[in-house]
């Protein structure tokens, strides 16, 4: 059994992935369905569909992530450092400080036309799973210990990035929400 030492990166991570959920919950948490199922636009997404998509991303991203750890040794180091391409990647498609590209979701992570009131807490539970991989991850090296993404199989991020996408694309897409949320002819 590794003992659980957190890293400086870990600490970083949980704490975003806390802001996260601080965040969801103050922009969906009082919402009825109808607010939120309502959408803006006929091609933009609702309040719950921002979550659904989350959640249904941190169900498919985390487990290959937990394999690439089997069997490895521990190696802890206090910083995330991706390579060239999983900065670039964050940074065109992902970060909403730099994205620049406005990319379609994976079919695994589509979220449904119509959201269950449930989904706020569906991804609370899943940003739970994500701190507890952070802190499992904490012990490795996640500069060096690569996993494929289960979005495109082609593409072998570090552990390391995966993780960094993780709370960077909440964070994009629950600004969306807030914009949904903030928008002139929400219901009230």
């Amino acid at each position: 059994m590794i003992s659980e030492v957190l890293t400086v990166w870990s600490e970083q991570v949980i704490a975003e992935l806390d802001a996260s959920d601080r965040h969801a919950n103050a922009i969906a948490r009082d919402l009825s369905p109808e607010q939120l199922n309502w959408r803006p636009a006929p091609n933009a997404w609702s309040v719950g569909q921002c979550l659904e998509h989350l959640y249904k991303t941190n169900q498919v991203y985390l487990q290959p992530i937990a394999t690439a750890l089997e069997g490895r040794s521990p190696s802890p180091v206090n910083e995330i450092t991706p390579g060239w391409f999983g900065r670039w990647f964050i940074r065109t498609f992902i970060d909403p400080a730099t994205q620049r590209v406005r990319g379609r979701s994976p079919g695994k992570a589509v979220p449904a036309q119509r959201v269950d009131p449930a989904i706020l807490d569906l991804f609370l539970r899943s940003n739970d799973s994500a701190r507890d991989l952070v802190r499992r991850a904490s012990a490795y090296d996640v500069n060096r210990i690569r996993f494929v993404n289960p979005f495109i199989s082609v593409i072998r991020f570090t552990v390391g990035t995966g993780v960094e996408i993780i709370w960077k694309h909440e964070r994009r897409h629950l600004l969306q929400a807030e914009r949904v949320r903030k928008a002139p002819a929400f219901p009230h």
